[in-house]
């Protein structure tokens, strides 16, 4: 039987979430974040860290690797494209992998 799809997120209520979520922010409906990392392989890692936890989660997000960036935009396919509170849970877990936050 399929998930039920997550509900979206009133403005507000992203508002508050993302008063929990430093350096992220919303941008064309979707939470984004842009690390700066020490090098191309660095970033490299972060991003494969990023596939590990969106494959647990059964939830993905955009991601784009430049030299020694990694830009995150995340949002729920299955609510229209809104903000759901499987994006913020996505957005903490990345958020714990990010250089000086957690493991890596």
């Amino acid at each position: 039987m399929p998930a039920e799809p997550a509900e979206p997120l009133s403005p507000q209520e992203i508002e508050d979430r993302l008063a929990g979520l430093p350096g992220w922010s919303l941008d064309d409906g979707r939470l984004t974040r842009s690390y700066r990392l020490g090098s191309h392989f660095a970033a490299t890692a972060m991003v494969v860290h990023v596939a590990q936890v969106q494959e647990e989660l059964d939830h993905h997000s955009d991601l784009t690797l430049g030299y020694n960036t990694v830009s995150v935009a995340v949002h729920t396919h299955s609510a229209g494209g809104a903000v759901t509170a499987k994006d913020v849970e996505l957005a903490h877990k990345i958020e714990d992998l990010a250089p000086g936050h957690g493991a890596h």
